[in-house]
């Protein structure tokens, strides 16, 4: 029950309206029984800086972060964690004894979860798309310690920079989509991660899309495992394609309960958050 005594965690980004947050992470609270809600703001750009102080004022335990905010953030940030500080982006931010924002990162940690047990390391992937989300992904799979990384992306100058990022970790190949080498790299594939938006539930007339067109995918074979970052719809045209090839899939489903739960381990000081709960709760609405 909600009192005058009950306290909030918020996720803050622009647009927010189509996130799932709020189902898992108030399933989760409720299970905890916890005095504690969790409810989604819109926030602008413009009022980023004027929201973050506000919240320190009133009864807030912490804060998610989300597009396109998690590189803005940093310079609100007293504290920021080891692997925010590499990423630069931050998703997670709860307030210090000093009254002042501590920031982490949970993505790495949520990304990795579906894949600790599929004996990837000295493997070959390759991540489609070379925006934020492909930086987290990057950084779980040289901690999964995956031999062969390749980025393909659209963006010639975001695919640089990228590389450019991880050059004292790892040697990145980097690919445009239309390079015939793609073909090659897919083919050869143990994994395949798409972090573009293609394929995500936004209007009717788009669902049929995947990332860069189905004639990409002429190459994929069945001992490839893909995973994509997107949870709606579940499953992705992507998916669905990569399925009736014989492939393992893995959807972002997955990924959002695991850095939700690794959220409210850190809003709560190490409290056990129970990924099942949260995940039902998200199977129950999608």
């Amino acid at each position: 029950m909600i009192s005058s005594k009950t306290s909030f965690i918020a996720l803050i980004g622009n647009p927010i309206s189509h996130s799932l947050s709020p189902i898992m992470q108030n399933a989760a609270l409720q299970y905890l029984g916890l005095d504690l809600i969790y409810i989604a703001i819109p926030c602008k750009g413009e009022d980023l800086e004027l929201v973050l102080n506000s919240f320190k004022k009133i009864n807030c335990k912490g804060l998610n972060i989300t597009i396109p905010h998690k590189e803005k953030v940093i310079n609100l940030c007293s504290e920021i964690s080891p692997i925010a500080n590499k990423l630069k982006a931050i998703n997670t931010l709860k307030l210090n004894s000093e009254k002042e924002w501590s920031a982490t990162n949970t993505d790495v940690e949520g990304f990795i979860y579906p894949l600790k047990n599929l004996k990837l390391a000295m493997k070959k992937a390759i991540v489609l798309g070379s925006g934020g989300a492909a930086r987290s992904v990057i950084q779980g799979l040289i901690n999964l310690n995956l031999s062969t990384i390749s980025v393909i992306s659209r963006n010639k100058s975001s695919l640089y920079e990228l590389i450019k990022n991880f050059d004292n970790q790892i040697q990145l190949q980097g690919f445009l989509n239309n390079d015939e080498q793609a073909q090659i790299l897919i083919r050869e594939a143990d994994l395949i991660v798409n972090t573009t938006p293609a394929g995500m539930k936004t209007t009717k007339y788009e669902n049929n899309v995947m990332p860069y067109g189905e004639a990409f995918w002429s190459a994929l074979n069945s001992k490839t495992i893909v995973y994509d970052l997107i949870y709606n719809p579940a499953p992705t045209p992507l998916l669905k394609f990569s399925s009736k090839k014989g492939c393992f899939t893995i959807n972002g489903v997955e990924m959002l309960v695991a850095q939700g739960m690794k959220s409210l381990s850190f809003w709560t000081d190490g409290l056990e958050v129970p990924f099942d709960v949260m995940n039902d709760a998200l199977k129950k609405y999608l």
